[in-house]
């Protein structure tokens, strides 16, 4: 079972998924000093939040992040972990990361997937929330 939520957590909005009791929220962040728009590179951080709600240990094996750029460009990225761990979270625990993203174009969105791994070795995948990489940059054009 999968719910998508957008919130305001701390004033900032925050894409929410849930999936088999695993919930994932996303924080995305333009990082302007890091960024050279002249030069067409746009850095975004964000901050994940996994919060385990199910009543298992998991243990967070790979990822697999599907980046789209503003012209549509995709770019796929897949790994073990994330920031060099595979931690477990405990029934009720949280783990928190933050890692960063780069792009030609002064917009997007990212989405994607952990794969975690249940107490009896069972693996499973766990929906990242799609969530937008906005910098001032971008103009926004309706029809």
């Amino acid at each position: 079972m999968i719910n998508h939520e957008e919130t305001l957590m701390d004033g900032v909005l925050t894409f929410s998924d849930v999936t088999d009791g695993i919930r994932v929220s996303v924080q995305s962040y333009f990082l302007e000093g890091q960024s050279t728009p002249e030069n067409g590179q746009f850095i975004w951080a964000y901050r994940i939040q996994i919060d385990n709600e199910s009543t298992q240990t998991v243990r967070l094996l790979r990822r697999h992040w599907i980046i789209t750029e503003g012209d549509g460009r995709v770019k796929e990225v897949t790994g073990d972990g994330v920031i060099g761990e595979q931690p477990h979270i405990e029934p009720g625990g949280r783990y928190i990361y933050t890692s960063g993203s780069p792009l030609g174009q002064p917009s997007g969105f990212m989405k994607g997937s952990y794969i975690m791994e249940d107490m009896n070795g069972q693996e499973f995948s766990v929906k990242i929330p799609t969530f937008s990489l906005d910098s001032p940059y971008s103009s926004r054009r309706i029809n």
